[in-house]
Formats: structure tokens, C-alpha cells, sequence
């Protein structure tokens, strides 16, 4: 994912900033608890595609 892109791109729910996840596969909102796909290499920010984050997820601080 483009570094400038995701600089800009912000949760449509929550307009709060994304990152991404390990994988590279997933734009995760913390603030609204959802994780947006990528498929393609394109985000898909839509809130009827984005899954809702485990517990574990919503409480992870990037801390590995």
C-alpha cells in the first residue's frame, strides 16, 4: 500500500485514520472497529464489506 495513499484515506464511518494490518490485506479503523479489505491491491471502503474487529484485535497496540 502506497504511503501517501494511506496517509489520506480515513474510516468513512468515523473519518478517523486507518493502518494497515501485518498482512498488508486489511485497512484497520480502531476507532470504529472495522477492518476494510484490499482486494487487488485497492482499498474497499465500504461499510457493508468492512468486518467488525475481535476483542483481541480492538485491544492489540501493534505490541508482537
Amino acid at each position: 500500500m502506497n504511503k501517501a495513499l494511506l496517509d489520506i484515506l480515513v474510516c468513512p464511518i468515523t473519518k478517523a485514520p486507518l493502518t494497515l494490518n501485518e498482512e498488508g490485506s486489511e485497512l484497520i479503523s480502531k476507532v470504529g472497529g472495522v477492518a476494510y479489505p484490499i482486494r487487488d491491491g485497492i482499498p474497499v471502503l465500504l461499510e457493508t464489506e468492512a468486518r467488525t474487529l475481535t476483542s483481541e484485535e480492538r485491544l492489540d497496540n501493534g505490541k508482537k
